[in-house]
């Protein structure tokens, strides 16, 4: 069983478009149970294994620099560190998009993707 201590979540951003939080696990320690409210995408920083565990699944996922991927919101689930030494990842979630008539982001922001 893993420890009860929590991971340390360290909000870097938070605006009315992003919320870009900056995780980063010791050996054992979690997230804790909880929902995605926005789409996100996640960056790894430092290298290891978490375990992801939701209701209907359990896997390994290996944290690997340079591999990001995305989450949907909505998606429900606990993150606990199984590696023997730290590891971290950044989260960025999108809470909205402007979107202008040249369908283009905020300006300076460069084209909508």
């Amino acid at each position: 069983m893993h420890e009860e201590t929590t991971a340390t979540a360290t909000v870097q951003i938070d605006n009315e478009f992003t919320r870009v939080t900056e995780w980063r696990f010791g050996p054992g320690t979690q997230t804790g149970t909880h929902r995605h409210e926005f789409d996100y995408v996640v960056v790894p920083t430092v290298p290891g294994t978490v375990r992801v565990v939701a209701a209907d699944e359990e896997f390994d996922n290996q944290l690997v620099l340079g591999a990001s991927y995305t989450g949907p919101a909505g998606n429900t689930h606990n993150v606990i560190n199984t590696s023997d030494t730290e590891c971290a990842f950044v989260e960025v979630e999108f809470r909205s998009r402007p979107v202008t008539p040249a369908g283009r982001g905020p300006e300076g922001a460069g084209p909508s993707q």
